[in-house]
């Protein structure tokens, strides 16, 4: 087929993609002038020319066409990287996709964090409870006497609610930070962390039940604790899986490995931010109210479900659709289909 003959064959699919991007182009609001239908059209499109432009160089050479189908290539990838990159679509595709994959992906990791903090915790509650002497030495009996008599109670009660609220939430984010951060220490990092806010929670039980005060602790602990646990037991399976890919890569090499990893590991503390908000709003307001015991641990109780069931319901999903939460996967796939119908145009004919 000579170059006018192809140019004529042709020709209608590059108008009919120059006019699809030349409606899409602009403002950000003028991407909504594309209807569903046309925007699978504009990518076929992409797809279909780009493999025309690899036959054209190849086989024609000429540079007035090459230029031409370069030009219209362009303006159509633009089009695509900028529905992408909708910020809007970019926040929804992270809260139902990529945030839950990248939890559910490391979910033999929350495991084993579960273990390194809840351990520690049952372990040493219930050695200084069934211990006088013990919990005496780790500590004075007239501390113990004021932290349940006053201070464990008015620790909730020690601010405005928003600003206590506030500084809760900040301190739970360095806490799941530095257990994230100190991945890089293999396993002793973030077990470390893990295994020490497990403790201090062992020792408070132990105080409050030897004093008769088990309920009250209980009563201010689980409303706003049950989220708060879950959401660092995650932030520290997000340092097991950085010490685990220095340990064992596997078949990638330790430098990849450690990046995946890292990737998953950033979309897991970004997300658990929300959580920490949450867990925040409910330890300034709910936890020190005067609601009734058991509606306030309800409210804790349904925090922790609701989190529990996005994640599985969200990351099954999203594991379903190929998604392993790897950060920007989704967008690199979305655009990637057109990338990799043009390296292979020799499957579509020209």
């Amino acid at each position: 087929m000579d170059i006018d003959r192809y140019i004529q064959r042709h020709e209608g699919s590059w108008r009919r993609l120059s006019e699809l991007s030349s409606r899409a182009g602009g403002s950000r609001r003028s991407l909504r002038r594309l209807s569903d239908a046309e925007v699978d059209e504009l990518v076929l499109l992409y797809q279909r020319v780009s493999a025309q432009l690899s036959h054209a160089r190849t086989v024609y050479a000429d540079p007035a066409l090459n230029a031409r189908l370069s030009r219209v290539l362009g303006q159509a990838r633009l089009v695509i990287y900028r529905r992408r990159g909708d910020p809007w679509r970019a926040l929804a595709t992270f809260v139902t996709t990529t945030f839950p994959a990248a939890v559910w992906h490391a979910r033999r990791f929350v495991l084993v964090s579960a273990a390194c903090l809840l351990l520690p915790a049952v372990a040493t509650g219930l050695w200084l409870g069934r211990s006088a002497g013990a919990l005496d030495a780790s500590v004075p009996a007239e501390l113990q006497q004021v932290i349940a008599e006053r201070d464990f109670a008015e620790y909730y009660r020690s601010d405005a609610a928003q600003n206590f609220a506030g500084r809760v939430t900040v301190n739970n984010i360095y806490v799941a930070c530095t257990a994230f951060a100190l991945g890089v220490v293999p396993v002793v990092g973030p077990a470390f962390v893990l295994g020490f806010n497990g403790l201090n929670i062992g020792v408070m039980a132990a105080v409050m039940h030897r004093a008769g005060e088990g309920p009250q602790f209980w009563g201010l602990i689980l409303p706003h604790g049950l989220l708060e646990l879950a959401a660092i037991i995650v932030a520290g399976a997000a340092g097991l899986q950085i010490s685990w890919a220095i340990i064992a890569p596997g078949d990638r090499t330790r430098a990849t490995a450690l990046r995946e990893a890292g990737l998953r590991s950033v979309v897991i503390i970004l997300g658990l931010v929300a959580c920490f908000a949450v867990a925040g709003f409910i330890e300034g307001f709910v936890t020190p109210s005067d609601l009734p015991t058991l509606l306030r641990v309800a409210v804790g109780v349904a925090a922790l479900v609701a989190f529990v069931v996005y994640v599985v319901v969200f990351g099954q999903r999203a594991e379903a659709l190929g998604s392993t939460g790897l950060w920007g996967e989704e967008r690199r796939d979305a655009v990637a289909a057109a990338e990799d119908a043009a390296a292979s145009g020799a499957t579509i004919r020209a």
